[in-house]
């Protein structure tokens, strides 16, 4: 059956174009950074807006992560009129070479100390309203462009079920220590159990055995032990996948639905988020009627900004939401280049997170110069860091090309100049 919702593309290629139709009245400014649950954070996320984001300080994301490689990648693409919080500022190398390639100033930006920030923001009369990838403890909540409350509600995954489109069978359950072990939770293998707010791929565990859920058990007691777990879902596994999505559009306050496109997601064996695929031709028509209930029910609720929601397309073109992302989404600086990558011929793009080159980012631009300038990558975020004495980069990028396997050669023809993958 031909769907009869139709939505349009976004026009521009930032941040700020995208929320520039909900952001003229007050004056919004887009906090880059997640909260953090461990130690060396100095707002921790442990009062009430609990996330998973490792279950022991060995094992929680690290600083770098949350507070470097993750902001840049957005700040890269944030545009001139949507104020962006940093509360750790990249390199100056790195911001010359992003307003060379895309032309931004940045000069909206608002430099915070990472041990005030929050206070800072809570007090600040020049900022009204902060729109937020996840809701912060101790961000005052008035504060929130989207009340934080209904915010965290949606980004469970036990509201899956509530959104009206097809999803894997699940049931949700509240956990303390005490009844754990005695909830029933063998399913016939394969199934899942999943954590209610786990951040990129923690706190999802695919079942396969009774190995893995002992495993899981063991995980998710930690989890209780440092008192960051309340719910817990057991979903159905969808079999024979074929594809593996991530739709990503904007709502805005009068529901209004504008595309930014569609990526096929990379992943890891253990479900770690590792990037996308990206064909900027792709027209989103299929998931049209899952965007118009997913949009309806976020503005129902009060929400406005970026969805990105998981599908899985089985053998039989069943296409099963897994997962609800109400906020900015790891691959939607992908989605933004759509209509530069379209004038340049490019219809293919991957977003990784993972490449890595020995040398400094100084070298690094100039060996590869010119694929920076035929924009056959483009670097949203880079880290120096050294190890053994040795200096290297980490590197979020896109590589672009006309077709896949052309964007397939590029990847390799950087791979020979030092450009490596290593998720």
């Amino acid at each position: 059956m031909v769907s009869q919702n139709t939505f349009p593309f976004f026009q521009g290629n930032s941040l700020s174009d995208v929320f520039a139709q909900d952001i003229d009245v007050e004056n919004y400014a887009l906090l880059l950074n997640y909260p953090a649950t461990a130690r060396w954070a100095a707002y921790p996320n442990v009062q009430k807006y609990f996330l998973q984001d490792g279950n022991s300080e060995a094992t929680k994301t690290s600083f770098d992560k949350i507070c470097q490689k993750e902001p840049w990648k957005n700040l890269a693409v944030l545009g001139d009129t949507l104020p962006g919080v940093v509360i750790s500022p990249p390199q100056d190398l790195l911001m010359h070479y992003w307003r060379d390639h895309f032309g931004f100033q940045y000069q909206q930006l608002e430099f915070l100390d990472c041990s005030t920030y929050l206070d800072d923001l809570s007090q600040s009369d020049r900022i009204d309203r902060v729109l937020t990838l996840f809701p912060f403890d101790h961000l005052r909540r008035e504060k929130h462009a989207v009340n934080p409350e209904v915010h965290y509600r949606l980004l469970s995954k036990a509201t899956l079920a509530e959104l009206g489109v097809l999803c894997p069978t699940y049931q949700t359950y509240q956990v303390d220590h005490s009844n754990l072990d005695q909830m029933q939770l063998s399913r016939p293998f394969p199934y899942l159990i999943k954590t209610s707010h786990g951040l990129s791929g923690e706190g999802t565990y695919i079942i396969h055995n009774q190995s893995d859920l002992n495993y899981c058990l063991e995980e998710l007691k930690q989890y209780l032990k440092i008192n960051l777990l309340r719910t817990i879902i057991v979903s159905e596994f969808v079999k024979n996948e074929t594809h593996n999505y991530c739709v990503q559009f904007y709502v805005n306050k009068q529901r209004e639905i504008t595309l930014i496109g569609v990526t096929q997601q990379l992943v890891s064996a253990t479900g770690t988020y590792l990037g996308g695929v990206i064909d900027y031709t792709h027209d989103l028509s299929q998931f049209s009627d899952m965007i118009a209930a997913i949009g309806q029910y976020a503005h129902q609720q009060g929400y406005f900004g970026v969805i990105g929601f998981d599908v899985l397309e089985d053998r039989d073109g069943s296409l099963y939401a897994i997962d609800a992302n109400f906020r900015i989404n790891g691959s939607t600086p992908l989605c933004l280049q759509r209509h530069q990558s379209l004038k340049l011929n490019k219809t293919i793009a991957k977003y990784s997170t993972d490449y890595r080159m020995d040398g400094t980012l100084d070298a690094i631009l100039v060996t590869l110069k010119s694929h920076l300038e035929r924009q056959d990558l483009i670097i949203l975020s880079a880290l120096e860091k050294v190890k053994y004495g040795k200096i290297y980069t980490e590197i979020y990028g896109i590589v672009a090309g006309e077709t896949l396997q052309e964007m397939e050669q590029l990847e390799q023809t950087l791979h020979t100049k030092g450009l490596r993958l290593v998720g």
